[in-house]
């Protein structure tokens, strides 16, 4: 039996996970007719049909579907051989990192100075986006680990997992005072800030609030928390901010605390993909205690180093 063209086989699992030629050919930097030469050539090979159109796509018909199966295999493993062996390079260890938005940068970048030591080169290289983003970027090997805001189940992410690192409450903040009046009430007096309510966080204040009763005006649903605390400065409006540090952070920009949620966590967890069990950077971060950073600090200690 002849060998199978694996130019082919790749054609065809960049169609299939692109929905169309027009997208494989975008994806590829080829040509439509490249692409549909090359998924007819495959089909005389396998005699058989791979696709059928659907709407303006296409689908892998039964025999697609098979093939597809087998390819998504044999490719994610190559690119997962790809990736070992370059963090396995000794002059270089590179490390794609996805940051959820929604986090604290003042405790995010806490968290990756356990992935740098002195004496190794390390390329760290970071990019924002929301949970759901970052995930989908995992799982197509374009990230090594996540740092977000919300745990994945294994049992339903295959070949993924997640590592809680610790958690903290919020606080609203506000760049004057209030009336005097009482927390929670006094949320009321000004208009809100959140986090988006696609976050974790986002949507346990929002449950917070129902069941407090309280009639606040939202303005804004922010997923960058530093864009947040701009914008609230700004406006003159009450924000949510981690309550750690904020004596720091918060207070020396002349910035109140009006009350904390210690119902209400913001919890950090790592995720990575079984393929960067070994890679030495997930390894510091996932066996690091960081209870420290996360522990309540009082009023008079000092900023960390």
């Amino acid at each position: 039996m002849p060998h199978l063209n694996y130019n082919h086989l790749y054609y065809f699992w960049h169609v299939c996970r692109e929905g169309s030629i027009v997208g494989a050919s975008e994806a590829l930097f080829l040509t439509p007719q490249t692409i549909t030469g090359q998924i007819k050539a495959l089909e005389e090979r396998l005699q058989g049909k791979l696709f059928r159109r659907q709407g303006r796509g296409l689908v892998p018909t039964e025999l697609g579907q098979l093939v597809f199966r087998y390819a998504d295999r044999m490719f994610m493993l190559s690119h997962e051989m790809l990736d070992i062996v370059n963090y396995r390079k000794e002059s270089h260890l590179l490390f794609d990192v996805g940051v959820a938005d929604a986090l604290s940068k003042q405790l995010v970048s806490k968290i990756l100075e356990a992935a740098v030591v002195s004496g190794e080169k390390i390329h760290l290289r970071c990019f924002e986006s929301t949970h759901e983003m970052l995930l989908e970027q995992l799982s197509q090997h374009k990230l090594d680990m996540i740092v977000s805001d919300c745990s994945i189940d294994s049992t339903q992410q295959e070949g993924l997992f997640s590592v809680k690192l610790g958690e903290c409450p919020l606080s609203f903040w506000c760049t004057q005072p209030l009336p005097e009046l009482p927390f929670p009430a006094c949320l009321e007096t000004r208009q809100l800030l959140i986090p988006g309510r696609r976050s974790m966080p986002g949507r346990k204040i929002l449950n917070w609030i129902h069941s407090q009763g309280l009639q606040v005006e939202i303005l804004g649903e922010f997923d960058d928390a530093a864009l947040m605390k701009s914008f609230g400065t700004q406006q003159n409006a009450i924000f949510v901010a981690p309550s750690l540090y904020g004596q720091d952070i918060y207070q020396s920009d002349g910035m109140y605390e009006l009350g904390r949620l210690d119902s209400v966590m913001e919890e950090y967890h790592v995720i990575f993909a079984e393929r960067m069990i070994q890679h030495p950077a997930v390894q510091r971060i996932c066996h690091r205690d960081f209870s420290e950073l996360f522990a309540p600090r009082s009023a008079d200690e000092k900023k960390p180093a």
